[in-house]
């Protein structure tokens, strides 16, 4: 009996070998589960035979038969070293997209600032000009203003003088 389950042990662990060297002439995903289905035995008895177990790991690491033709090799460790960089180079551009977007809220802002009138003055000469120019608006309309106001008075005193001389007649008829 024991000859029985050693013959049976054997058998399954040619078909493991069998499974795994398939696999790697297919070109087809090599993992643990996947290689106990293919061989038809259960995922434990590969973890109980840790030779075999370590055929599967370094299968999966060599590159397949089927991306010899198209490229350089493929293994799990070319890609988990893409992916390192991948992930390097997104953290990169993270940094420099949170950079770019604070350039630009500070120059949006510088912009609506100005654009607002409240901004520091862009060109002073220009400013003092016109400052210049609306003071001397200022006085040339206070000016006529000053002569508005004595023509309006003088009005007010011909018409005082018209109504007293009106009232006048009117009382001695």
């Amino acid at each position: 009996m024991a000859d029985g389950r050693h013959a049976d042990g054997e058998r399954r662990r040619q078909r493991v070998k069998t499974a795994i060297q398939q696999a790697t002439r297919n070109g087809t995903a090599i993992s643990v589960s996947g290689i106990a289905r293919q061989a038809g035995v259960d995922r434990t008895f590969l973890y109980r035979h840790r030779d075999l177990l370590a055929l599967i790991h370094t299968a999966e690491l060599q590159p397949s038969a089927s991306n010899s033709v198209a490229g350089p090799p493929v293994s799990l460790a070319s890609l988990q070293a893409d992916l390192a960089n991948a992930h390097a180079r997104n953290t990169r551009l993270t940094a420099q997209t949170r950079r770019l977007e604070r350039r630009l809220s500070e120059l949006l802002g510088e912009q609506t600032w100005r654009e607002s009138g409240l901004g520091a003055p862009v060109d002073r000469e220009e400013l003092q000009r016109q400052v210049s120019r609306l003071e001397q608006a200022n006085i040339e309309l206070s000016a006529r203003l000053e002569e508005r106001d004595a023509e309006l008075e003088a009005a007010r005193a011909a018409n005082r003088e018209l109504t007293r001389a009106l009232n006048q007649k009117g009382a001695t008829p």
